[in-house]
């Protein structure tokens, strides 16, 4: 019984894990509301009004949320000086309220500085929005001038709650973050392990939706990795140790995603294409389902779950002899005599078995220390012997790395969307006052919200309709809630704090829904301050989309950046770091000199990150441009598969120093050629259309490789999987070429 209840705990925390990597949402939903409800139960103490426990609950989520830098000591710093800019911003609102004109120009000025400040990094941006919603605040309940020193208290107590639960109620670390991070790694790999199983009994029927499954795994996996990367600095004692986690995080990655792809080759009738892993709606013809009682495919099956079994074992579990032989009998398909009779494709799943079983090990090496390796059959010391020079070579030297040249002027992001949200708000102040003079600044509100985050007029027009939507939507579910609280103060406030906690812990997933969220608890505070009305929650539909409007006309006639043009230069920034890993890679490979492959292979995974956020105007379900939108869909996938081959390519040559099945070829440097020139090509054509440079097509990569004469070796010294990846490669950018009208220019001689 006591097993049983473990190992529901495990299942039940694992799924927790991967659902939300990190429990970032979790506790920023936590956090917010554990401020708000201690903010409230001081005031409540000390017998304070309605509208101060209203501000005060808005003040601690404000200076919750808006802090988001990732040193404790920095946040604390950071919430310091906010608590004097709040202090300022109400005494402004509060003085200002009487004077038209004059508060309507500072609050522009307000939002301009506000804007700007992001330029200043994590903590311009958080003063800017501490700033700003303060300020909205004191317009939202009324504040006078006589009313300020009690406000002051209501802010104070609201900062010092802030705090509280910050730092001990609910205390966060960088390495308490990706500590939970790795764990969130570990669950969804063995979710991708899974779906892969799924895949190998999934009949005719089935495999389509198998396929989104694994696509999907495959997506959430890549995902926690980059998270992963982004805290390694944070999160870690030393650059070596966040090099070897990042090496591991990398491998175990692209082992596992490579499992996927020779698994569903095995189910097909034809070799598959990389490139339906990543394309959604690409489809596969398969065969029926295995059979259960067939040797081969028992095996098979029983050694996916045995994989998957090896990454959710705790890394702290490192005895038991069933745990041995189950990870020597996998690392012994990395050798050709372990693999059981079978036709060439099932007896490459088994390969991959092995490789993944091997990236798993390392990765259980790197985060739990030393293994206990008595029970080692050859195999598995052979591997753990290739892991140790690997860490041995690890260099934990400087990066390197050499800040672009920032623009200057109105072509800065920051100045140009500091001088659009300011057009914008004019004009939600000057509409707003039109619709009501008592809440025109429901419209400045929406309007800042839509410029947050953005930076196309195409992202500014999906989020406007985002919210326009879940303000809707969440106007219909105050009405209701509003109606079933009535003049219950504290219900309303605990109903208030389930919002909050549903707004922020849905964010990251849904605009729509964090919308809704927020428009249900205005609704319920409307009826705490005694002004709900049917008639205050249309006018707050019809705000919110005037200030959507404004948003979407200031971003289209001042200082525009289209979609289009946006989309183009990060297309061109993601083929720029593609050819740099690839060109790295091959050199390398060819004999050329060791250079960090790890930080070049995530620039690229973040600027196809940047490119793929870019493209959601393009992508989005309600566009009328169909064409358009499966274009950009495909482009993004053909991408995708390129820097998973380049990640590839990059991860073998890391192993060329310490690994003694794989040696340099200097023929490599031929091949590796024709697919730089061709990704110069690619973005030369989408920076300038009259880019007379074409791609190269020719003969196949192996065939570059042939010896130039007949006493020359053949490729026997590379790797089959560096010439798969390098001919995948090679095809993927071609295909690059059709939906970006590059022409095809004819063979060099």
């Amino acid at each position: 019984m006591k097993a049983a209840g473990r190992s529901i705990r495990a299942r039940l925390r694992d799924g927790v894990a991967a659902s939300d990597p990190g429990l970032l949402r979790l506790t920023a939903g936590l956090r917010t509301v554990g401020a708000i409800a201690l903010t409230l139960a001081v005031l409540g103490l000390f017998g304070a009004g309605i509208t101060y426990l209203v501000a005060g609950a808005m003040a601690a989520m404000v200076a919750t949320f808006a802090i988001r830098e990732k040193q404790r000591a920095q946040q604390a710093v950071t919430l310091a000086l906010g608590l004097p800019v709040a202090l300022a911003s109400v005494t402004l609102g509060a003085g200002l309220s009487s004077r038209v004109v004059g508060g309507d120009v500072f609050f522009v000025a307000l939002i301009f500085c506000a804007v700007y400040g992001r330029r200043f990094g994590e903590r311009g941006t958080a003063l800017g929005l501490i700033g700003f919603q303060l300020y909205f605040l004191s317009l939202f309940v009324g504040a006078t001038v006589s009313g300020l020193p009690q406000l002051y208290g209501v802010l104070g107590i609201a900062f010092a709650s802030s705090a509280l639960v910050r730092f001990v109620l609910v205390p966060e670390t960088p390495a308490g973050i990706l500590e939970r991070l790795r764990d969130a790694f570990r669950a969804r790999l063995a979710q991708l392990i899974s779906s892969q199983i799924d895949l190998l009994d999934a009949g005719p029927d089935e495999v389509e939706k198998a396929l989104a499954d694994l696509r999907d795994g495959n997506s959430r996996l890549h995902e926690t990795a980059m998270m992963i990367q982004g805290r390694l600095e944070d999160g870690t004692a030393d650059k070596a140790t966040a090099r070897l986690l990042q090496r591991r995080i990398a491998d175990a990655e692209i082992a596992a995603e490579r499992l996927g792809l020779l698994l569903l080759t095995a189910r097909s009738a034809e070799r598959a294409d990389t490139l339906t892993l990543h394309l959604p709606g690409a489809s596969v013809r398969v065969g029926a389902p295995p059979p259960a009682r067939d040797e081969v495919t028992a095996t098979l099956r029983r050694d996916l779950e045995a994989v998957r079994t090896l990454v959710l074992r705790p890394v702290s579990d490192h005895t038991g002899t069933a745990l041995a032989l189950v990870r020597n009998r996998l690392l012994g398909y990395r050798d050709e005599e372990n693999l059981p009779p079978a036709s060439a494709a099932v007896q490459d799943v088994f390969r991959g078995i092995g490789e993944t079983a091997r990236a798993v090990l390392g990765l259980r090496i790197a985060l739990g220390g030393a293994q206990d390796d008595s029970d080692d059959s050859p195999a598995t010391a052979r591997s753990r012997e290739e892991l140790d020079a690997e860490d041995a070579a690890i260099d934990s030297g400087d990066d390197g790395d050499q800040e672009d040249e920032a623009a200057t002027g109105l072509r800065r992001p920051t100045t140009r969307a500091a001088v659009q949200v300011a057009v914008g708000s004019s004009l939600a102040i000057v509409g707003g006052e039109f619709l009501s003079s008592q809440r025109w600044y429901w419209a400045v509100l929406t309007c800042w919200i839509v410029f947050l985050n953005t930076a196309s007029t195409g992202e500014i027009l999906v989020k406007g309709y985002r919210r326009l939507v879940g303000t809707v939507l969440g106007v219909v579910a105050g009405i209701v809630l509003a109606g079933l609280v009535g003049p219950h103060t504290w219900t309303a406030f605990a109903l208030v704090l389930v919002l909050v906690f549903a707004m922020f812990y849905t964010a990251p997933l849904s605009y729509t829904l964090m919308s809704f969220f927020v428009t249900a608890a205005l609704g319920l505070l409307y009826t705490l301050l005694h002004t709900y009305s049917f008639s205050v929650l249309v006018l707050r539909v019809e705000e919110t989309a005037l200030g959507a409007a404004c948003g979407v006309v200031a971003a289209a006639l001042v200082l525009p950046v289209h979609t289009d043009r946006r989309t183009n230069d990060l297309l061109v920034a993601a083929l720029e770091r593609l050819a740099e890993v690839t060109e790295s890679a091959v050199d390398q490979l060819s004999g050329g000199p060791s250079v960090d492959l790890l930080d070049q292979a995530r620039d690229l995974d973040q600027a196809l990150a940047d490119l793929r956020a870019a493209t959601q105007p393009l992508t989005y379900p309600i566009t009328p441009l169909r064409a358009r939108r499966d274009t950009a869909r495909y482009v993004v996938a053909l991408l995708e598969t390129c820097a998973y081959h380049a990640r590839s390519l990059a991860a073998t040559a890391e192993l060329l120093p310490t690994h003694p099945s794989i040696a340099a070829d200097p023929r490599l440097r031929r091949a590796g050629g024709r697919i730089a020139h061709n990704i110069e090509a690619i973005a030369a054509h989408v920076t300038d259309e009259q880019a007379a440079a074409g791609i190269e097509a020719g003969p196949s990569i192996a065939s570059l490789l042939e010896p130039d004469a007949p006493d020359t070796p053949g490729s026997g010294r590379i790797t089959d999987r560096v010439l798969r990846h390098l001919q995948r490669l090679d095809e993927t950018v071609a295909g690059l070429a059709r939906p970006l009208g590059v022409p095809v220019a004819e063979p060099r001689r």
